[in-house]
């Protein structure tokens, strides 16, 4: 892909480093102007086993950001002119999960697979039946080497074979961001209070790296943390043109530039381990990506996984192959766990402080429209004797006179025993009769914990054993007193006879 902006340019000058000391302080080496030049092609070995140009990729926002976060960019690489300047043709079969076309050599690789699985003639007796177990436990783990021939060196197993068994699907955010607006993703590693503190430096050092060039504004659009102690900032360029007038430059035009050999040693001083272009793909790359299932994912997993995708306007299916990357996305998912709880907090805080607002304006206006109430009466009062002194030493006017007629009419009526007087007053006697039973009904209402009660109930039965014990010995000294005031009768007789 190429954006040609003028001719390539050659070495440049030497970057200084004392602007920005907290990223790096070795010297380099780059462009002298961001002339969006013809960037060096480095494309790398695809995510999931298929080649891919650099910058096409998924995100690690696990379907609950807005964005992307780790990973490789989204929509560079796919032949987007520079300028109506030049345009390259590109191929989508090469993208993040399509798989390129067997060679022979791939032939052969499945065919030493098969035969380190099924049937090795490495010792020719039943330990090669033993040893194709162990190669198959290999395979199904996706790590060590399979020997099944002396001739032929061994396979390498590894977690993209299509025995791995350590394999599943997930779901991650598409971006809906365009190639206008600029935005280019820098992962750091480096912690947030880092970046944060030391925004302005890393600012000036990236215009720096783009070539020192007036015209040009690099500005911060978000920054986040990632798990790992690294952060995610998301920056736009914005270029201004001699009549005045500003744009912000495409997003794949300085990926592109950022993708230079000596501007990307540049951006790894500073710190930079990934960098990406934030943009949405169009239906065509999309459907390209789900027709072609990524390297060792079964074809028929991965159309359940397309099935059950819970919203195919907003996500996509991505493979997780082996315990690390279901790591990585445990740990972003923690991560955005931990900033939607953080939100929810600092909503909870606003909500909280608009509550307490909320009670103060509404004590507020209760106390004016008292206030306005007082006022009124105060001025209809004032209205009432200005108009008496106007009015004295003149004569009831008709207009008065027909006022006081209709004022004396609405006396009467509201007078009247079967008219509105009697109704209010039947009223007035309802509503007495209602608040003195709903105050009988608010004294009587009462309620006792169920572990309270057993405890009354506890204790009132040992008041009760202990009083029907003591009644128990009362009776038995009754009964004792009853025998002693029967013996002294009978002895009182023999005493008389004995003394007579």
């Amino acid at each position: 892909m190429a954006f040609n902006f003028g001719a390539t340019a050659g070495a440049g000058a030497a970057n200084p480093t004392g602007a920005f000391g907290g990223f790096g302080t070795t010297t380099t080496t780059a462009g002298p102007a961001f002339s969006f030049s013809a960037p060096t092609n480095t494309g790398t070995s695809g995510l999931f086993g298929g080649t891919q140009n650099k910058g096409f990729g998924f995100g690690t926002s696990f379907g609950t950001g807005t964005g992307t976060g780790l990973g490789s960019g989204l929509g560079t690489g796919l032949g987007f002119g520079g300028f109506g300047t030049q345009q390259q043709q590109t191929t989508l079969g090469s993208g993040l999960f399509s798989q390129p076309a067997q060679t022979p050599a791939q032939s052969n690789q499945l065919i030493n697979t098969a035969s380190a699985l099924s049937a090795p003639t490495l010792l020719g007796d039943e330990r090669d039946a033993i040893l194709a177990k162990w190669n198959q436990l290999q395979a199904f783990w996706g790590t060590g080497k399979g020997y099944f021939n002396n001739n032929i060196a061994p396979v390498e197993f590894t977690q993209e074979n299509p025995f791995c068994r350590f394999k599943a699907v997930g779901y991650s955010l598409m971006p809906n961001n365009k190639d206008e607006d600029g935005l280019v993703v820098l992962v750091f590693n480096r912690k947030e209070t880092d970046i944060r503190s030391q925004q302005q430096q890393l600012v000036e050092s990236l215009h720096k790296i783009l070539g020192g060039n007036q015209t040009l504004t690099v500005n911060v659009e978000g920054v986040k943390t990632l798990p790992d102690d690294q952060t995610e900032v998301i920056i736009y360029v914005v270029e201004r043109s001699p009549n005045g007038t500003s744009r912000r430059v495409p997003a794949t035009t300085l990926y592109a530039h950022f993708e230079q050999a000596n501007i990307k040693s540049s951006l790894q001083q500073l710190g930079v381990s990934l960098s990406m272009a934030r943009t949405e793909l169009s239906p065509a790359q999309v459907k390209q990506l789900l027709q072609n299932p990524p390297a060792g994912v079964d074809p028929i997993i991965w159309e359940q996984a397309k099935v059950d995708n819970p919203d195919p306007d907003k996500l996509i299916p991505v493979p997780m192959v082996g315990f690390k990357e279901l790591l990585r996305r445990l740990k972003v998912q923690d991560q955005m766990t931990k900033q939607h709880q953080t939100r929810l907090d600092i909503i909870s805080e606003d909500i909280s402080e608009l509550q307490k607002n909320q009670t103060t304006t509404m004590a507020k206006i209760a106390q004016y429209k008292r206030k306005l109430m007082a006022l009124s009466h105060r001025t209809l009062q004032v209205l009432i004797k200005q108009e008496i002194q106007r009015k004295s030493g003149y004569a009831i006017q008709a207009d008065e006179e027909q006022l006081r007629v209709q004022l004396d009419t609405i006396q009467c009526e509201l007078n009247a025993p079967t008219q509105f007087k009697g109704r209010l007053n039947e009223l007035m006697s309802q509503i007495r009769m209602q608040n003195h039973f709903g105050a009988v009904r608010a004294e009587e209402r009462y309620y006792i914990d169920a572990d309270l009660l057993r405890e009354i109930k506890q204790h009132l039965k040992q008041q009760q054993e202990g009083l029907s014990h003591l009644i128990s010995i009362i009776k038995d000294d009754l009964e004792d007193i009853k025998l002693i005031e029967h013996g002294l009768n009978e002895s009182i007789p023999i005493r008389g006879g004995v003394f007579s």
